[in-house]
């Protein structure tokens, strides 16, 4: 089979597309023929080195794919051969075949397209975390999502509605301002202006946001500290800026806010059924309607590096996945 391997820290063009043995699956694994594979921006960081889990090489990166089972190892019950899933390998993801444990492996309802599947898990499961499990969002609440084009913001946008909430997203250009509403915001902001401040001031009526979802951090984590509402809750995802801020805790105390860590992957290894339970869940309401993947960018599982360095350069909507056979 073939797969995309690291066999030293490079940018995206450095990966090399090899032939490699079918791997078999162990106990309590399965092994995928891949459909599709979504990107993350973390998997550009692996690549380069620069994220805190550094594989030994060479390896295969990609942590999201959709496909159809045709190999199940020992002790594997709740699959068999011909079984339509999506998984969460933490590596792999990148290759024609692709082994994943059960607990990280999920089945797909029979109409949801290959590529939606791949490119749901990890955003969706991380904004519910966020969302019902580490902060209530109570219907009529505002809830500020930046980066509202991107795939965590997506999920963001459609779980708060979803919840009740009136939504504002933040993007940077006109194209992922009008994604945003498309995927379900209710107002769009241009963050790159400096009078989105006042902007979202104005859309509450002065009063702020009861919640902000920011993956962003850096200045725009400094600045949604200036329209979150008197005991609102400031959720912090990630720092996709670069940079991470810190927050004076006299701000924190004058308007009773609270500051909530969102580590959808701590939570869930500290929690085994966590992963299962969500996803359940999330499965319910893709096919209520209430929530809906939107794949804007489709590239040919060959063409890995090109998908990647279009990801780096912010050029993608929603989620991104390499398709095999395209």
């Amino acid at each position: 089979m073939k797969a995309w391997q690291v066999s030293e820290w490079c940018e995206p063009e450095g990966l090399h597309w090899n032939e490699v043995a079918v791997p078999e699956p162990a106990a309590g694994q399965v092994r995928i023929r891949t459909h599709a594979a979504a990107l993350n921006f973390f998997d550009i960081l692996q690549v380069q080195g620069k994220y805190q889990v550094k594989p030994p090489f060479p390896f295969t990166p990609g942590a999201e794919v959709s496909g159809v089972i045709d190999a199940v190892g020992p002790e594997v019950n709740a699959f068999q051969v011909g079984d339509r899933v999506l998984a969460m390998p933490q590596l792999g993801a990148f290759a024609e075949q692709v082994i994943a444990d059960v607990g990280r492996t999920f089945p797909i309802p029979a109409t949801m397209p290959f590529e939606q599947a791949a490119a749901f898990p990890i955003v969706y499961q991380t904004s519910w975390c966020a969302l019902v499990t580490r902060c209530t969002v109570l219907a009529g609440e505002t809830l500020l999502v930046h980066a509202g084009a991107s795939g965590v913001g997506m999920s963001a946008i459609q779980i708060g509605k979803a919840l009740g909430a009136k939504v504002i997203a933040t993007a940077g250009s006109q194209e992922k301002l009008d994604f945003s509403l498309e995927v379900g915001a209710d107002h769009a902001v241009n963050y790159s202006d400096a009078s989105w401040v006042d902007r979202v001031k104005e859309l509450t009526d002065g009063r702020g946001v009861d919640i902000v979802y920011d993956p962003v951090g850096g200045d725009i984590f400094d600045q949604s500290n200036k329209v979150i509402a008197p005991s609102g809750r400031h959720l912090v995802i990630g720092f996709a800026s670069g940079r991470i801020p810190a927050l004076a805790a006299n701000r924190a105390l004058l308007k009773n806010m609270s500051l909530v860590g969102v580590f959808w992957g701590g939570w869930a290894a500290a929690n085994p059924t966590y992963m299962q339970e969500t996803h359940e869940l999330l499965m319910n309401w893709y096919r209520a309607g209430w929530i809906n993947p939107r794949v804007k960018s489709t590239y040919p599982l060959a063409e890995l590096p090109r998908a990647m360095r279009d990801l780096a350069n912010r050029k993608i909507l929603g989620k991104t996945v390499v398709v095999k056979g395209l």
